[in-house]
């Protein structure tokens, strides 16, 4: 199929950008990488009047340290996080993620707030921003905000992106000394989507696991100290507390059993590395 007709927009800058999305309202679309959107125009799953192309906007291209925090522009691209050379140091969850985004070729358009703003209930990227804590920061016209990740995926493929409003970066908490970090995932190939993927951050104050792939949006959940029967019953817990259910590509049994098997191994292998 091919997409609905629609117009096509290159601002020159960002504030040209909102100055087109307070006009056009609901009806335009932010594009960067493309990769989630274009499809969905192609299937006429998504048919905006308008489409916004930001990709040329130098001021949503960069990568730095604020404070405590990493921000990602909406302009960066995954390949260029994974490339970026403090990324094991400052961001070592990602470092372990981001080869497990896609494939080489979609990493190479795909950006980092673009999938964050998609919000695929298995994904990778916001899984880790949920994971850590993060925060996605928003941009329109008249206003500028910050919502943290916790708050900021409301369902499947649904976010709290208003009207007029567009991801402008997100930030990453910098890891801090003492603190463990683990990523596991199973997918039907390497570079799908996870049927479930598990993170878990763990440090003195205790351990998070983050789950996707099971329910209709990243989850987060804080585990009780100790192992054995204690842990195995806790994670027994998180898989029935999740919205599970049987697809083309696994039952809701087996991925139930993943969330018991991955999140032992992700929460026992963050706890070894916090102690190390």
């Amino acid at each position: 199929m091919k997409p609905a007709a629609f117009d096509f927009l290159r601002p020159d800058s960002l504030e040209e950008a909102l100055e087109a999305l307070a006009r056009f309202g609901a009806d335009a679309r932010v594009i960067a990488g493309g990769q989630s959107l274009v499809p969905m125009l192609n299937m006429r799953l998504a048919r905006p009047a308008v489409l916004i192309d930001i990709m040329r906007l130098d001021a949503l291209r960069s990568i730095r340290e604020e404070g405590a925090e990493i921000v990602v522009g909406a302009g960066v691209r995954q390949a260029a996080l994974e490339a970026w050379p403090q990324l094991a140091e400052k961001l070592p969850l990602l470092a372990k993620v981001i080869g497990w985004v896609g494939h080489v070729q979609t990493r190479a358009r795909g950006t980092v707030c673009g999938s964050i703003a998609h919000a695929d209930p298995s994904a990778e990227l916001p899984l880790s921003l949920m994971a850590l804590g993060g925060w996605v920061r928003l941009r329109g016209k008249r206003k500028a905000r910050s919502v943290p990740a916790s708050d900021f995926f409301v369902g499947m493929m649904t976010t709290a992106i208003a009207e007029g409003e567009m991801i402008e970066a997100v930030s990453f908490p910098l890891a801090a000394s003492g603190t463990g970090f683990a990523f596991r995932e199973i997918g039907r190939r390497h570079g799908d989507f996870a049927i479930v993927a598990c993170v878990a951050v763990a440090d003195a104050a205790g351990t998070r696991l983050a789950i996707a792939g099971v329910d209709d949006q990243p989850r987060c959940f804080a585990v009780p100290t100790g192992d054995g029967d204690a842990l195995d019953d806790a994670l027994n817990d998180i898989a029935w507390s999740l919205n599970a259910r049987d697809d083309l590509h696994a039952s809701a049994r087996y991925r139930r059993e993943l969330v018991r098997r991955l999140g032992r191994e992700t929460i026992t292998e963050a706890r070894a590395a916090c102690r190390s």
